[in-house]
């Protein structure tokens, strides 16, 4: 059966046709330093792994996203000396703080969201909006969570007091739970900010979580259903 082509007669992709914006890879990286964040201890090594998590998730949205050869090799170059510094101020004081260790992940976390953003504009406009276009969007999300988690972090280790009302210890993994159940807007009431900064942080989250799904992630999935219909 030959293949359906456009008017110009190139043939015509469709939601599951080959992207080379393959977000798929990107968001299982994604998921699995999330999961190694809430599993893993309170420790130097964790924090260690945990920013080169971040740094090749970058670096795959990066390429996913099919940058510039100059971007790509400034961020290597970054990515690389923030793993570096980070492992040599393991090695030489033997520590790595926790609120260093979130600034070096905030850094990583805040770029990659930008990077897939602009991969998938281009892709919607150079192949419509394919299964991969959504997996991008959702990419984009889930950094947000993270963002944000690394964020509550850092607030707290600047701040006199707890920063969960209920003294619940500042643990990267508490930070991760409060972040996505603020974010998703289940609201369980567990954990809640107990300073300004954080209640401003956390509106900010929620109001951002909310207005992301009702607007990009609803208009990509009703885009993906129409390509599919069609």
């Amino acid at each position: 059966m030959a293949a359906e082509r456009n008017e110009t007669g190139e043939r015509a992709l469709g939601p599951w046709s080959a992207d080379p914006y393959r977000y798929g890879v990107v968001l299982g990286l994604i998921l699995g330093s999330l999961a190694f964040q809430l599993a893993a201890p309170e420790q130097d090594w964790a924090r260690l792994v945990t920013i080169v998590l971040q740094g090749v998730t970058l670096l795959a949205a990066l390429r996913v996203s099919r940058v510039h050869r100059w971007i790509m090799r400034t961020a290597t170059m970054v990515v690389a000396g923030a793993i570096v510094s980070s492992t040599g101020a393991l090695i030489g004081f033997g520590e790595l703080g926790p609120t260093a260790a979130r600034i070096v992940s905030v850094s990583l976390a805040a770029l990659a969201p930008v990077a897939i953003a602009r991969g998938v504009v281009t892709s919607v406009r150079s192949q419509g909006i394919t299964v991969h276009t959504m997996f991008g969007v959702l990419c984009i999300y889930l950094l947000l969570g993270s963002l944000f988690a690394f964020v509550y972090g850092i607030a707290g280790d600047i701040e006199s007091g707890s920063f969960f009302a209920q003294h619940a210890a500042t643990s990267q993994r508490n930070f991760l739970y409060f972040s996505f159940v603020t974010i998703t807007t289940v609201g369980y009431g567990d954990l809640t900010a107990a300073t300004d900064l954080g209640r401003s942080l956390a509106i900010t989250e929620a109001l951002i979580g909310q207005i992301y799904l009702v607007t990009v992630v609803a208009a990509i999935v009703g885009g993906l259903g129409r390509a599919r219909r069609a």
